[in-house]
């Protein structure tokens, strides 16, 4: 796939991005809210008894919803920043100071959301796993790194176009 097509497709993908995100956190929500209504939960909806085994789960699982839900949050304004970049790439001008904002954003957001993940896995290890604690990358790690890196290309292309304006 050429970046012209990739750029072609971006927009129709990030807008479905979006709604699937919406849909992730509203569903979460909903859980959250009917869990709260449900008693015994999650073992009565289970139909098995888990609380003997995991006497912690039922707040694990709340607390780890919650922060499912403030995840829902943080994506929703990466794919919006995404967007209006993409915006600016197909409108010709991408080197522009308020795309390395963005970019700096979107690498701070990510950086949130791989610390959220470690602590969704810290909390599944003490209630479900005790003594358990797997599931690191440097994946994401590498991608903040690229992305601060982006956003500082972005920063430099913005004033090299400004001095060049300036000298015309």
């Amino acid at each position: 796939m050429t970046s012209t097509s990739a750029l072609a497709v971006a927009r129709p993908i990030i807008r479905g991005l979006t709604v699937l995100n919406i849909l992730y956190a509203v569903g979460l929500a909903v859980l959250l809210g009917t869990s709260v209504f449900i008693a015994g939960w999650p073992e009565r909806p289970l139909g098995f008894d888990l609380t003997h085994a995991h006497p912690q789960l039922s707040l694990g699982l709340h607390v780890i919803i919650v922060i499912g839900i403030f995840g829902a949050g943080i994506v929703h304004t990466i794919l919006r920043r995404l967007l209006a970049i993409v915006d600016t790439v197909r409108g010709g001008d991408p080197f522009i100071v308020e795309n390395a904002r963005r970019l700096d954003a979107i690498a701070w957001s990510v950086l949130v959301l791989e610390v959220l993940r470690m602590f969704v896995l810290a909390i599944a290890a003490v209630v479900w796993e005790p003594g358990r604690l797997g599931g690191f990358s440097f994946v994401p790690w590498l991608a903040v790194l690229l992305l601060f890196v982006l956003s500082g290309v972005f920063a430099q292309g913005a004033r090299m176009r400004a001095d060049l304006e300036g000298t015309v």
